[in-house]
């Protein structure tokens, strides 16, 4: 598919919801390009994703936990499939844009509470491999910045277990 067919394809889809989400899939970054998907994982303020290879790199306070888009990886993937390849921690069905998201919103999923973070999320040559350039172009172009097609980054604010298939509910600024 081209950039258009891309933005056609996603634009025609049902919309991800903007409150009350949920985790469709839970993937653990191994390196050297693998990935293991798993039904639940503990996330902890200090080390991420347990399991995950953020733990043992180079560690940006503001990626430990990296979110995605599941209607948008079905836009981008091979028939249409949630695949663990997008390079991301959790696969949600919720609205990441900047509308929907601002920098500092709070998630509560399952027992934790994640902050989405100011880091900006774009694709890299693994995205552009996995997924070819017109994904590339298409998540990265200029009209979908706010959007966050590729994603955003939070931080673990309160550790605990996440399940596939938890729901993501926005917490007020005061809880």
């Amino acid at each position: 598919m081209d950039v258009e067919d891309l933005d056609r394809y996603y634009r025609q889809t049902p919309p991800a919801p903007t409150d009350n989400g949920r985790v469709e899939l839970i993937v653990a970054r191994l390196g050297d390009g693998k990935h293991a998907t798993l039904d639940r994982a503990t996330l902890d303020p200090d080390d991420g994703l347990d399991g995950d290879r953020w733990r043992d790199g180079k560690r940006n306070p503001d990626t430990p936990i990296s979110l995605m888009s599941a209607h948008v990886v079905r836009t981008i993937a091979p028939d249409h499939q949630l695949v663990p390849d997008a390079g991301d921690n959790l696969l949600v069905d919720l609205d990441l844009s900047a509308a929907a998201l601002p920098v500092g919103t709070r998630l509560r999923i399952g027992e934790t509470v994640l902050e989405i973070t100011p880091e900006p999320h774009t694709g890299c040559k693994k995205f552009h491999a996995r997924f070819g350039s017109a994904a590339l172009r298409w998540i990265n172009h200029r009209d979908h910045r706010d959007e966050h097609l590729r994603g955003r980054y939070a931080r673990v604010v309160q550790g605990g277990t996440i399940t596939r298939g938890d729901v993501i509910t926005r917490l007020d600024a005061d809880a």
